[in-house]
């Protein structure tokens, strides 16, 4: 679409960003859905954001998107929180509100729970245990998530421990007493930990497509049986999820979550429905090596 004088203007804000899909999937919904809006990428980090933030202040935006390693360091600096967002303590939706306030959202877990219960649909939450490894925003977010809808557990690992054990601290304090600190430096407890464990969940970017030869754990950690989730969705298949697939784990990356977090981001902003099936079209595209067109 023609960008002009009542264009409205989203950018994502994190970095790095050679990897993300996401302006591709964004642009395509708004040509299909005929919404006058533009997504781009803006690569910063937290020391440049409040003035990035200060900025879109006064220029045409509907909001912007946030990502590593902004998403907790947005919440000092936006006018409104949504409740979940605010007991989250992690954003990756900014909303421009009409008085020109900014308020913060966060659809990650949202589209991380959607596309779990879609392409695992056996799996029963709340009878289920869940091993988290990453603590930064979209750990944030799908530990609340799972917290919130009854997980029966939820073991908690970082390289920073500080990190992870704030995030168990709030999980148990504002959500539900289900979450329990791992030491990554402890291998046995880790190992012992993520055998107990139904869902090992890869939060910690490694393996992306700046580190494709990297994994948070080694696969014999693993068992048969375990479903398997990388939030990274470039490469579709990251080496945790291939030795996971060895070790005859089900696997899911997060091209789910990226589709449905990106929908509810476009209602939120524009106020219109999200066309998930052009969305969905579009990464399928993007996957299957078609150029945009």
């Amino acid at each position: 679409m023609p960008v002009n004088i009542n264009t409205r203007m989203v950018a994502l804000l994190g970095k790095p960003l050679s990897q993300s899909y996401a302006a591709r999937m964004q642009n395509a919904a708004y040509r299909a859905a005929d919404i006058d809006m533009v997504y781009f990428y803006s690569e910063v980090e937290n020391d440049h954001l409040p003035d990035v933030v200060n900025g879109i202040r006064y220029m045409s935006f509907a909001g912007f998107a946030v990502t590593k390693p902004n998403k907790v360091e947005i919440m000092k600096y936006v006018d409104e929180k949504d409740p979940l967002c605010e007991k989250m303590n992690a954003s990756n939706t900014v909303v421009k509100l009409p008085d020109g306030r900014l308020k913060a959202y966060n659809t990650d877990g949202m589209g991380f729970f959607r596309s779990l219960k879609e392409e695992i649909p056996e799996l029963k939450v709340e009878e289920s245990t869940f091993f988290c490894l990453g603590s930064g925003g979209a750990g944030r977010a799908i530990c609340s998530v799972l917290a919130y809808n009854k997980a029966k557990k939820i073991y908690i690992a970082n390289r920073t421990l500080e990190k992870a054990k704030a995030l168990v601290d709030d999980i148990n304090d504002k959500f539900a007493p289900v979450a329990e600190l791992v030491d990554m430096a402890d291998l046995e407890a880790m190992k012992a930990k993520i055998n107990e464990s139904d869902v090992i969940m890869n939060n910690t970017g490694l393996g992306m497509i700046s580190s494709p030869d990297m994994t948070p754990i080694p696969k014999e950690y693993l068992r048969s049986g375990q479903i398997c989730f990388d939030a990274t969705y470039n490469p579709a298949k990251t080496r945790f999820l291939a030795e996971a697939e060895e070790m005859g784990c089900k696997t899911m990356n997060g091209l789910g979550m990226s589709l449905y977090q990106g929908a509810e981001q476009i209602e939120l902003w524009s106020g219109k429905a999200a066309p998930v099936e052009a969305m969905r079209k579009e990464l399928m595209d993007i996957l299957s090596g078609k150029k945009e067109v």
